[in-house]
């Protein structure tokens, strides 16, 4: 017995107007904001899903892993195959904040395991064929409520059998379309996919630049004096007084400019835990607390949900800074006690006669109630690179500080 929900009939179930449908690759006529879905036109007994773009996706992408190893071709097919609902037409479910038109040629136009256009229903695109997939949408202001509607109309809908049916699938508890790899509230369908997207390219910064105009004549050696890296070479090195480098570097021992990525293993720890409570304690009460709201009705004057919804935001928010962080970070090993100040060094200084000690770390570890200092920021700046005894002056909004380096550990 099949129970086919369709795109139409889903829509109007949450008090939608259907509009379409539409055929997949044919520009969709909806300007305005709103939710889409995409549907067969009938049920198939089992995925027909390409080997040969399976077997691409795992060339092009290196960070695609299956429970944790990289795939095979047919290994990756059987894991994609086992979430199919052989009796349901509707593949996806999806919304736009802008233009529902833009949204559904951005999917169209999106390669198997790019991140852009945009990589909503990334799986379809291993299908053999879309010829014959269909496009229906409304428009509505609400999306996020109505795709969150469409997604529990959807598994309400779902026959126990179908869901019984799919042996293979290691998550059975989460009913969705099946490219759709999230529920709107966040939890995610454990599919053992991870790294399924190329990682996007984290760019390096220009090195700073540091112009000086002097007066005409006044170049080195002009006046008869001895160029400045010649008089740097021959005074005495110690005790000696130097600034703060430029702002927009941040500078590791021996002076090259760093990109703001380096962590320390301690900041490396702390973001690590950081991310783990909010995935596995935070992320699940947020969701109940979704949950619990949405049974209290009208969701548009539902203020628990929309306050819950907002908590979400913030968090997943947090989650995806932390992760972008953890991904492109270089660790940077603490330096030996003794040499020259750098990330990680903890710094003794004699403050105009008053001794005080602090820890240089990278930006998200700073904390200066506690004594931990930002590479970056003007006090981080003038120590990094020098040396126990060099007398260090930084340039304040208030005047010039002097620091004198008594020790480094």
């Amino acid at each position: 017995m099949t129970h086919d929900i369709g795109a139409a009939s889903l829509l109007r179930s949450v008090g939608l107007l259907a509009d379409g449908p539409s055929v997949w690759g044919r520009p969709v006529p909806a300007h305005g904001p709103g939710v889409f879905i995409f549907e067969l036109p009938t049920p198939l007994a089992t995925a027909p899903i390409e080997l040969t773009r399976v077997g691409k996706w795992i060339e092009r992408v290196d960070t695609l892993r299956l429970d944790g190893s990289r795939p095979a071709s047919r290994a990756l097919a059987a894991r994609l195959a086992s979430f199919w609902l052989s009796s349901q037409t509707v593949l996806y479910i999806g919304a736009s904040d802008a233009s529902i038109g833009r949204r559904v040629s951005a999917i169209a136009r999106t390669e198997l395991g790019d991140r852009r256009p945009h990589s909503g229903g990334h799986w379809l695109k291993t299908l053999r064929s879309l010829d014959g997939l269909r496009v229906w949408w409304a428009p509505t202001d609400a999306t996020e409520e109505y795709e969150d509607a469409l997604l529990a109309a959807f598994a309400e809908g779902v026959l126990a059998a179908d869901v019984a049916n799919v042996a293979n699938a290691p998550d059975r508890g989460l009913v969705l379309p099946w490219a759709n790899l999230r529920w709107q509230t966040g939890e995610r369908r454990a599919t053992g996919l991870t790294g399924s997207l190329v990682v996007e390219a984290v760019e390096a910064p220009l090195p700073p630049t540091h112009v000086v105009v002097v007066p005409d004549g006044d170049a080195e050696g002009a006046r008869g004096a001895l160029p400045e890296r010649t008089r740097r070479a021959v005074a005495v090195r110690s005790p000696r007084t130097v600034s703060a480098p430029p702002a927009a570097a941040t500078l590791l021992p021996g002076g090259p400019a760093h990109v703001a990525e380096a962590l320390t293993a301690d900041g490396h720890a702390r973001l690590e835990a950081e991310l783990a409570e909010l995935t596995h304690i935070k992320r699940p009460q947020v969701i109940a607390r979704i949950r619990t709201a949405k049974e209290h009705g009208d969701l548009k004057e539902n203020s628990d949900y929309h306050a819950a919804r907002e908590e979400q935001s913030f968090l997943e928010g947090r989650v995806q800074a932390i992760e972008a962080r953890l991904r492109s970070a270089v660790i940077v090993a603490a330096p030996v006690a003794g040499s020259r100040v750098g990330l990680g060094s903890v710094v003794t200084l004699d403050d105009d006669g008053e001794t005080v000690t602090y820890t240089i770390v990278g930006a998200d570890e700073s904390n200066p109630a506690r004594g931990r200092i930002s590479s970056s920021s003007p006090v981080g700046r003038a120590l990094v690179g020098h040396d126990a005894g060099d007398f260090v002056v930084v340039h304040t909004p208030a005047g010039e500080r002097t620091y004198r380096i008594l020790d480094i550990a």
